[in-house]
């Protein structure tokens, strides 16, 4: 054990280990709860650039899970079990004398908040509704008056509405979460099965299925910008499945990030909709929207959870709640024809 290590210290090689080990978004997630957990031991005169980390008692958790009130409880959830790990890391590199790891989860127990089971948001009509409109969009036509550099702003604006159109029919008839969806190539889709394989969520190979619409979308818009892939001078298979059109790309395709998958959702939901429903309706709506859709059409529930690729069927559970006006109907359909 070294006595001479620095809590700052600790943390920073706790991180670099998750870093190694673990997700991207997971190793950030952790990164932003444990400088949260640094700047709660500065606000009690603890100076973790110089304290060791052999003087830090479990006590500074308590601490922690009552500074966290003022976040969800989804996020003070997550900062706490990486403040937990993070303990465990301790204990396992020998950096600190054994820390006391059931008083440690007894002080996480007594002092954050239980939290209910929230059902998913189910903005079935409102999803649909965006599907009807995207699909219906018309694309706008370039006049032969017009300068070539109006003519190229109408072929990218028509490129956005093709690619925006394919991106949420996909979203709804697919599951993907829009990480997912944003980093797909064009070699990873089998367009004669119609299947794609992805690194899904926890570093895991699956399986996803496209249905003929989101297909026939896609190849639509990778017509549309065949011209552009012509000459990008790579291979096909190595571009982006949805590229960028703005000024900021030009002519070169460039990958969308998962902020402009967003604000492809937001921007078509504002139009379709009104702005107030903008902001209530993500990309994640979409993923709920797919799982509810395998649900009412199959009453499978396995089956929802392979294809949405759940680890724990209790996740797909939450989505098989029943509407009041499906229980109305079941129960008159049951006692009112007795009569």
């Amino acid at each position: 054990m070294s006595d001479s290590i620095s809590i700052n210290q600790a943390i920073q090689n706790f991180i670099a280990s998750v870093n190694m080990s673990r997700s991207k978004n997971t190793a950030d997630t952790y990164k932003y709860a444990l400088d949260a957990f640094i700047i709660l031991l500065e606000d009690n005169k603890i100076d973790t650039k110089i304290s060791p980390v052999v003087d830090l008692s479990e006590d500074a958790v308590g601490w922690f899970a009552v500074k966290l009130k003022s976040l969800s409880p989804a996020t003070e959830r997550l900062y706490l079990q990486a403040a937990v790990n993070f303990y465990e890391f301790l204990a396992a590199e020998r950096l600190q004398l054994t820390p006391n790891l059931p008083r440690l989860m007894l002080l996480v127990r007594q002092r954050s908040r239980r939290t209910g089971q929230r059902l998913p948001q189910f903005p079935r009509e409102d999803i649909e509704r965006i599907l009807e409109y995207i699909i219906a969009l018309p694309l706008p036509t370039a006049l032969a008056e017009q300068t070539s550099a109006d003519r190229n702003l109408v072929e990218a604006e028509k490129l956005r509405i093709l690619r925006d159109r394919a991106f949420l029919i996909m979203l709804a008839d697919t599951g993907l979460r829009v990480n997912e969806a944003c980093s797909l190539r064009r070699g990873d889709i089998d367009w004669n099965e119609g299947r794609a394989i992805i690194i899904g969520k926890g570093d895991k190979q699956a399986v996803v299925r496209f249905s003929s619409r989101s297909m026939s979308a896609l190849k639509e818009y990778l017509s549309l910008r065949s011209k552009l892939d012509g000459t990008a001078g790579r291979p096909l298979q190595s571009l982006p499945l949805f590229a960028r059109h703005d000024k900021g790309a030009g002519k070169k395709i460039k990958v969308i990030t998962t902020a402009t998958g967003r604000n492809i959702v937001e921007t078509r939901v504002k139009e379709a909709l009104g702005d107030e429903l903008t902001g209530n309706i993500t990309p994640h709506s979409f993923r709920h929207y797919f799982v509810t859709t395998v649900l009412r059409a199959s009453g499978n529930l396995k089956l929802a959870q392979e294809l949405a690729r759940h680890a724990n069927i209790s996740v797909t559970q939450r989505y098989a709640h029943i509407s009041d006006d499906e229980l109305d109907e079941g129960y008159h359909k049951i006692f009112e024809t007795k009569a």
